[in-house]
């Protein structure tokens, strides 16, 4: 593992660049800020190596404002209607920063947070963070955790540790964005998700509380390229795809598949795997020529995201699967990313 200073913030906080590296050659650099993965590189086909995500050279972009490239987001992921949840009959009220609603934590979430580091191995790395009383306006005193691990079967797992010392909601995920080609956009990418069913959403993107049947341009249980589709949903807030779909769990396996991610291009292939009972997939709907790294222009649909994650305000709805977590509960969730091409 390589440890490195990366940048100081304007606060004068140190912020830390790991790599960690495979014995096969695969790359996941790492920083304190936002505990966010900055760069991966994998092979495509031919055994060429290149850099598959989205983001900056520059270290004082990725400590400004930008589209949670590669964070950590929460307390909670994804929309919280209105800012506002019940838990135990007491109403909170979060901080709005999407409109009238809350969005990945808030306006300070764990994205702008600098994480503590602890070295695990050679190719593991322990994120840690306390997120104090009224954080965001959410309760309790919140000790998380978060390891990023790079195997040697090129699979980057990432695991989740949290707990709280009153009642609480939890929803974090990794939010990176995903381009495993050379094109400057993510259209021709194939998708399956493992998923017959989704949320649906209205026009702020608040779930209505309706699971419909995964039909027509919502359909991946069979690859299709992303753009096949697309311009059916093209209505939807962004114009694109910013939906959470519903994970067909197999009871017998403790990380189901969620989603295979293909790039005809250069024949790199994603998988991921997860304890979560949602995916978000999101096509990049709102980068507008977002100047990046290596000189490259990201435009709409320059990226993906495959967010593993419970289901967008579920606090509010009590039929979907529940985020509180309680004192002297341990929260626990993995992710695992497999890379490999054909």
């Amino acid at each position: 593992m390589q440890r490195e200073h990366f940048a100081t913030t304007r606060d004068g906080q140190n912020v830390e660049r790991f790599t960690l590296t495979n014995k096969n050659g695969l790359v996941a650099r790492i920083i304190t800020w936002g505990g966010t993965l900055i760069e991966f590189h994998a092979p495509d086909r031919d055994g060429k190596f290149a850099e598959i995500t989205l983001g900056f050279d520059a270290p004082e972009s990725w400590l400004g404002e930008h589209p949670y490239f590669g964070v950590i987001a929460g307390r909670y992921a994804n929309r919280i209607a209105c800012g506002k949840f019940q838990l135990d009959g007491k109403t909170y009220t979060l901080t709005t920063n999407n409109g009238r609603n809350h969005l990945h934590g808030g306006s300070v979430g764990f994205d702008k947070k600098n994480w503590l580091p602890h070295p695990v191995s050679n190719n593991a790395l322990r994120l840690t963070l306390t997120s104090p009383d009224v954080d965001q306006g959410y309760p309790g005193k919140l000790k998380i955790a978060v390891i990023y691990t790079l195997t040697d079967d090129n699979e980057l797992r990432l695991d989740y540790e949290a707990t709280t010392d009153q009642p609480t909601i939890l929803n974090p995920t990794n939010h990176t964005y995903w381009n495993l080609g050379p094109t400057p956009h993510i259209l021709a990418h194939e998708l399956t998700l493992h998923a017959s069913h989704y949320t649906a959403i209205d026009s702020e993107s608040i779930p209505t509380g309706e699971l419909p049947p995964a039909k027509g341009a919502m359909d991946f249980t069979k690859a299709k390229p992303i753009g096949r589709d697309i311009a059916a949903v093209q209505n939807q807030p962004g114009g694109g795809y910013d939906h959470n779909w519903v994970i067909d769990r197999s009871p017998s396996e403790k990380h189901s598949l969620a989603a295979e991610l293909h790039d005809p291009a250069s024949g790199r292939t994603m998988t991921v795997r997860t304890t979560e009972p949602g995916i978000q997939f999101y096509s990049g709907n709102y980068l507008d020529n977002l100047p990046g790294r290596a000189g490259r222009i990201y435009p709409k649909h320059g990226g993906l995201c495959l967010e593993t994650q419970h289901f967008p305000d579920s606090p509010n709805h009590p039929a979907f699967p529940t985020t509180i977590l309680r004192p002297g509960q341990i929260f626990s969730s993995t992710t695992i990313y497999r890379f490999s091409a054909k």
